[in-house]
C-alpha cells in the first residue's frame, strides 16, 4: 500500500489534449526525448509519433512489465525499469517532457537543472504552486533567482482538474524550461554568484538594505536603488531577476574583491 501512495500520480484523461502539448513543444525527429514515470504511456504514445528515440523510466516493476508490452512494436521507445533520481543520463543532447509524481516534483527539477548534464529543455506538468516557485512568477524566489542565470522558465498552460485521474486537489500547469545558449553568469563566478544570492535571501532582515549592510554602504546601496529602480527598502523578492544581475554585477566590480580579502562573504 505504501509503495502504491508513494509512486501514485495523476494520469491524463485525454490523448487529444495529450496530443496538443506535445505537438505544441519544440520536439521534432532530430530529439532524443526522457520520459519520468510515463503512468499509462499516454505520453509516451504521442512522443513517439514527433520524437527520434523516446527513453522511459519507470519505478514500478508492474508498469514497466505493461509498458513493454503497449510499445513492443514502437522501435524508437526505450522503457528502463529505474529510480530517475539515481538513473544517469549518457546522452548529451537531449529533452524531458514528463508528467512528474507531486511528491518528488523539486528532487525531479533538482536533478534535471543540476546535473552534469541539463536538457537543452523541459516541459513539466507539475502543481502550479511549485511552478511559481521555480519559474519566480509572479514573484522571484531564491531559487528562480539562483536558476536563471542558466536557465529560462515560463508556465506555459494551466490544466482543468477534470483533464487528470484521479482529479487532483491542486492547480496543476505546464512548465517550459529551456537552458540558455550562453550563461548570464560566468562559470568563473557561479559559486560567487550562489553565495550573494543566498546571503541575501537568507539573513532574515527585514529588506535587502539591513541583509547587505556588511556589503554595500549606505551610499552604494542609494546609488543601486536609484539606478536599478528599486525601493530602498526592496525585499529579496521585490527584485526582478534583472535588478538581482544587475546587484551582483555592481557587487563584482566594486565590493567584491574587498570583502572576499576579509573573508566578509
Amino acid at each position: 500500500m505504501r509503495k502504491r501512495i508513494l509512486l501514485a500520480q495523476n494520469n491524463f484523461r485525454n490523448s487529444k489534449l495529450v496530443a496538443s502539448i506535445v505537438r505544441a513543444s519544440s520536439i521534432n525527429k532530430a530529439d532524443i526525448v526522457y520520459e519520468i514515470g510515463p503512468g499509462t504511456g499516454i505520453i509516451t504514445r504521442e512522443l513517439t509519433t514527433i520524437a527520434k528515440r523516446v527513453i522511459v523510466i519507470e519505478k514500478d516493476g508492474n508498469l514497466v512489465k505493461k509498458l513493454r508490452i503497449k510499445f513492443r512494436d514502437n522501435q524508437n521507445v526505450t522503457i528502463h525499469e529505474a529510480d530517475f533520481l539515481k538513473y544517469r543520463i549518457k546522452d548529451t543532447e537531449y529533452k524531458v517532457f514528463s508528467n512528474i509524481p507531486f511528491n518528488i516534483t523539486s528532487d525531479i527539477v533538482r536533478k534535471i537543472l543540476y546535473g552534469k548534464n541539463p536538457p537543452q529543455e523541459a516541459y513539466l506538468v507539475m502543481q502550479k504552486e511549485a511552478a511559481e516557485k521555480f519559474s519566480g512568477e509572479p514573484a522571484e524566489t531564491q531559487f528562480s533567482i539562483l536558476a536563471k542565470p542558466w536557465f529560462r522558465f515560463s508556465i506555459m498552460r494551466k490544466f482543468e482538474s477534470t483533464d487528470f485521474e484521479p482529479m487532483p486537489k491542486v492547480d496543476v500547469v505546464l512548465l517550459h524550461v529551456q537552458k540558455r545558449n550562453k550563461s548570464l553568469v560566468s562559470p568563473g563566478n557561479a559559486i560567487v554568484y550562489q553565495r550573494f544570492v543566498k546571503y541575501g535571501f537568507g539573513a532574515w532582515k527585514r529588506h535587502l538594505k539591513a541583509a547587505y549592510k556588511r556589503i554595500f554602504t549606505y551610499v552604494q546601496w542609494k546609488t543601486l536603488s536609484r539606478d536599478l529602480h528599486f525601493p530602498l527598502t526592496a525585499t529579496p523578492t521585490q527584485l526582478t531577476f534583472k535588478q538581482w544581475l544587475g546587484l551582483f554585477d555592481f557587487f563584482l566590480k566594486n565590493v567584491y574583491k574587498e570583502k572576499e580579502g576579509r573573508g566578509q562573504i
